[in-house]
């Protein structure tokens, strides 16, 4: 919803884009689901809806690009070597090996020792050093699965898109995805990161956390609360007014700067996860 009434509010177009690439995972009716809420309430994206699942000979095109410049190397590390490392950083085994291209392996950038730092809408400045902190990263899983940092950045930067906002639990996806637009040649749009919601026990709503979805039983309703969550303000006059009416008020007040430096929100006090799988951007 904060997507959406920042594009509208900006008088810009709201773009949809279903992250669908790992599809052993995908559950059925999963997307139709998505779709319905947002059309439920009033949240009506412009243009066709993208599927990545739909976009893998680009994401390839983009693999065969870095991989003929030498920006790519085969891993064939087993999740067990990794498992028992002492940090999440890939420390590089395979980036001089030879790796042969008939075993099993995944493929990752090599990563140089620099400043990944950026500006973030609503979090200022984002320090990151991806050497440091993630080291050579995957792009395509040992399994052929496109990895998601390949895909949203190829997505994200392919120069239609101006201004992504997504949740704070992504942000330290951003300077990897940044980096790969850099090797590719893309634009890399302006991020912000907002605010999560969470449990009493500070923990994120999800799935995860036997948090409730949202239905559409009373759009209106769950509107009104996602403003006043998102710190909107909402008069009570507009309880239970319109969905339309809701919206047009939102979009006409919309204060992106109301959440600026929040990391966390408190929940409401009936758990309802206010979050879809559907990665929204602007």
């Amino acid at each position: 919803m904060a997507s959406f009434l920042d594009a509208r509010h900006q008088a810009g177009l709201w773009r949809l884009r279903i992250d669908d690439l790992d599809t052993p995972r995908n559950v059925p009716g999963a997307t139709d689901a998505i779709l319905r809420l947002l059309d439920a309430l009033g949240l009506h994206w412009d243009g066709a809806v993208l599927y990545q699942s739909q976009r893998l000979d680009r994401y390839r095109a983009a693999l065969d690009d870095l991989m003929r410049r030498g920006l790519l190397y085969r891993c064939a590390c087993s999740r067990k070597t990794l498992a028992d490392l002492p940090s999440t950083r890939y420390p590089g085994f395979c980036r001089t090996r030879d790796v042969p291209p008939h075993l099993p392996h995944a493929l990752r950038v090599c990563v140089p020792q620099r400043d990944d730092g950026f500006d973030d809408a609503l979090q200022g400045r984002f320090d990151y050093v991806i050497a440091e902190r993630d080291g050579d990263f995957i792009v395509d899983r040992r399994d052929g699965v496109i990895a998601y940092q390949l895909a949203a950045a190829v997505d994200d930067g392919a120069g239609d898109i101006s201004e992504v906002l997504r949740g704070i639990d992504l942000i330290d996806s951003t300077p990897k995805q940044r980096y790969l637009q850099q090797c590719l040649g893309l634009t890399s749009p302006r991020y912000g990161h907002l605010p999560v919601l969470v449990n009493a026990q500070g923990q994120k709503l999800s799935k995860q956390t036997f948090a409730a979805p949202v239905t559409a039983h009373d759009p209106s309703a769950v509107l009104w609360r996602a403003l006043q969550l998102l710190r909107q303000s909402p008069p009570a006059a507009l309880r239970g007014a319109p969905t339309q009416e809701v919206l047009a008020w939102a979009i006409a007040h919309w204060q992106l700067a109301a959440l600026r430096g929040k990391t966390t929100l408190p929940a409401p006090s009936v758990a309802t996860s206010l979050v879809s799988n559907a990665r929204k951007t602007v």
